[in-house]
């Protein structure tokens, strides 16, 4: 069986839904009302992720608002949800996959064969469902993080001097500094390349790669990195996400996450910060 792409069409999963565990992924301010409305609508069959509680550890300084979960947090919630180490996973949201794309990532730095759907939600021709849906537990052992699809700030300032691109995902007001509703200072990592994941997006589904390529290369990557893989950013480590499986749909070859993003940087003392372009 070929392995996943990183985004699959709602045609296919029309076509495929009986062989995947569909994936719901949800992030609100309480965790009660992500059930909630998880429940009054959704996927048939879809089980619920919520973004906070599932596929972060807490917040805190230095390490950004979403850091990674340890691996035994992780493969329990696998476990609880009923993915199995060979189960194949489609992860889907209402937010243009930038939720889902996390989700998806982590799944396929563990070796899990995942997608994200693309067009979310607002893709499917129905029906849906509604209440809560029973899965039974699965054994899972944890998979370690593989730190060479990672980065840390150590290694972004490496990066950028020795000229291998750091891209920042996430909207230009944001990396400009004009705006910033979530990190306490605004700009972006002096040196680093905007390239929101939204650009990639047309109606929430991946445009052709030809155009994601283009892009890419615009801001330096063009697949010849392939020793030094890019590193990827943006507030938290979530919607840059996106942008890495972009880069591999488009047959660019891997990126490095830098999980702690611009709530780590911008928490972290005495690292460098510009505004502007």
């Amino acid at each position: 069986m070929d392995l996943l792409p990183p985004f699959v069409s709602v045609n296919w999963l029309v076509d495929h839904l009986a062989d995947v565990v569909v994936c719901d992924v949800r992030m609100v301010a309480d965790p009660a009302d992500a059930f909630t409305e998880y429940s009054a609508h959704h996927l048939p069959g879809a089980v619920l992720v919520d973004l906070n509680a599932d596929l972060a550890a807490p917040a805190e300084a230095i390490l950004g608002r979403h850091p990674l979960p340890n691996p035994e947090h992780f493969a329990a919630v696998l476990a609880r949800l009923g993915i199995g180490s060979r189960s194949r996973v489609v992860a889907y949201d209402n937010t243009a996959g930038a939720l889902a794309s996390r989700f998806v990532w982590m799944l396929r730095a563990i070796g899990q064969d995942a997608a994200v759907l693309g067009g979310g939600s607002d893709a499917w021709p129905g029906p849906f469902e509604s209440g809560p849906v029973h899965v039974e537990a699965v054994g899972r052992a944890p998979v370690d993080w593989p730190d060479e699809l990672l980065a840390t700030s150590a290694d972004v300032e490496a990066a950028l001097k020795s000229g291998v691109p750091v891209i920042d995902s996430r909207s230009g007001e944001r990396f400009r500094g004009e705006v910033e509703p979530l990190d306490a200072i605004a700009g972006h990592i002096p040196g680093a390349v905007n390239l929101p994941f939204s650009d990639h997006l047309q109606g929430g589904v991946l445009v052709n790669d030809p155009e994601i390529r283009a892009r890419f290369a615009d801001a330096g990557i063009d697949g010849s990195t392939e020793n030094v893989p890019p590193i990827m950013y943006c507030g938290s480590g979530v919607t840059a996400c996106l942008n890495i499986l972009a880069a591999e749909s488009a047959g660019l070859g891997p990126a490095r996450l830098y999980v702690g993003s611009w709530s780590g940087w911008s928490t972290t003392p005495g690292a460098p910060i510009a505004t502007g372009e």
